[in-house]
């Protein structure tokens, strides 16, 4: 392999969704409304539940860190792609690149279990509702959820550690809105085989374990619901799963469209598409599937929106 034209990087230039400068404003207002949905529907989300006692259940709960972790990886990465958006030079440091990946990565991994977590307490409420509550306990939650981070923190440190031990690079220009993998890999210098297998092995091994709890949780609740004889019950069931479902097909089948199959060299403008699509648009959507399907947060925002703020009684 040619050395030469190899160079240590300090810093990367992100070319961003579009090359065309007709195009930019457009898509800094569109992407923009989107964030700015993002942020207030999901800490909205958590401020519902904290302060909606009929919401203090494992299942909001859960809920309430999946509306974190869409804000965080949301966050990660839309301010910087609306700034370069701006900008006619793109630079990010190699530091940030590696900053803004690994918190990324971390919460997006932490997303796949916790997903799988919240099937699995779907599983328990509705399989074995007359020990939910004793199950399903406060420090059960605390633990789950504290599983999670730490076993998407563990993946993204893999990741990044491996990265770091790139040499060298071709050049500094990646063409990707934000720091991914696959495009960093592709302007190495050194061989980066063992990086491109374990971009590939790590994220298939996550798939295949969650996906399974998911399917087997569904399908335990599937049986159960069937063998119901209440009519309200099983449409109450069926409502309850419902949001959940969505979320989960949304998710992971840009997951497995992205990381759980092969590089291929031709596919990087639809692989721009479809991660556009679960770091900018699910962020987004979450919150608003969750609240629009789901009976109990919908009655307690009209009780938080007709109840008296707390200064009027002050007065009164």
């Amino acid at each position: 392999m040619v050395e030469e034209n190899c160079t240590v990087v300090t810093e990367f230039i992100l070319l961003g969704l579009s090359d065309v400068p007709e195009l930019r404003p457009v898509l800094f207002l569109v992407f923009l409304v989107i964030y700015g949905v993002t942020v207030l529907a999901n800490l909205g989300m958590m401020a519902l539940i904290q302060v909606s006692s009929q919401l203090h259940t494992p299942m909001y709960f859960f809920l309430s860190h999946l509306s974190f972790v869409d804000f965080c990886y949301s966050t990660v990465i839309v301010p910087k792609m609306l700034a370069n958006m701006l900008n006619k030079d793109k630079p990010i440091s190699f530091l940030g690149c590696m900053v803004q990946f690994y918190l990324f990565c971390t919460c997006v991994v932490t997303e796949v279990f916790l997903l799988a977590v919240m099937s699995y307490d779907r599983f328990l409420a509705i399989c074995d509702p007359l020990l939910y509550v004793v199950t399903m306990s406060p420090k059960l939650r605390m633990e789950l959820v504290s599983v999670c981070y730490f076993c998407a923190s563990v993946c993204a440190l893999i990741h990044l550690c491996l990265t770091l031990k790139i040499p060298s690079y071709k050049s500094n220009v990646v063409n990707h809105f934000f720091c991914d993998l696959p495009p960093i890999f592709s302007l190495a210098c050194s061989d980066v085989f063992i990086n491109e297998l374990m971009a590939l092995i790590v994220p298939t091994v996550n798939e295949i374990f969650t996906i399974v709890v998911i399917v087997s949780s569904y399908l335990f609740i599937l049986f159960t619901i069937l063998r119901m004889r209440s009519t309200e019950g099983r449409r109450k069931a069926f409502s309850t799963c419902a949001s959940h479902l969505t979320a989960i097909t949304v998710f992971h089948a840009t997951i497995l469209f992205l990381y759980c199959r092969p590089s291929l060299g031709d596919s990087q403008e639809a692989d721009k598409v479809a991660t556009v699509f679960y770091t900018v648009v699910i962020p987004m959507l979450n919150p608003l599937i969750y609240s629009l399907r789901n009976k109990d947060v919908k009655e307690a925002l009209k009780k938080v929106a007709r109840s008296k703020l707390p200064s009027e009684g002050l007065f009164s």
